[in-house]
């Protein structure tokens, strides 16, 4: 099933960008889309946000288990 949307030409040829002539405007969103997916996992796994040096958690690790 298919929906209709509503974009302005400037989107759609900036979008066309991201393609090729063989490829439906479908198939370059749904590229865009994973591309999008792909780099917020990055962010996720890449992000230094709540993170410590590995000495420190090791420190941390041997108080807390007494090895």
């Amino acid at each position: 099933m298919n929906t209709t949307i509503s974009i302005s030409k400037e989107t759609r040829d900036k979008i066309k960008e991201f393609g090729s002539k063989a490829q439906s405007y479908d198939e370059i969103v749904l590229n865009l889309y994973k591309s999008a997916k792909e780099r917020q996992l990055q962010d996720i796994l890449f992000s230094e946000e709540n993170t410590s040096e590995v000495k420190d958690a090791l420190e941390r690790a041997k108080k807390k288990w007494r090895v």
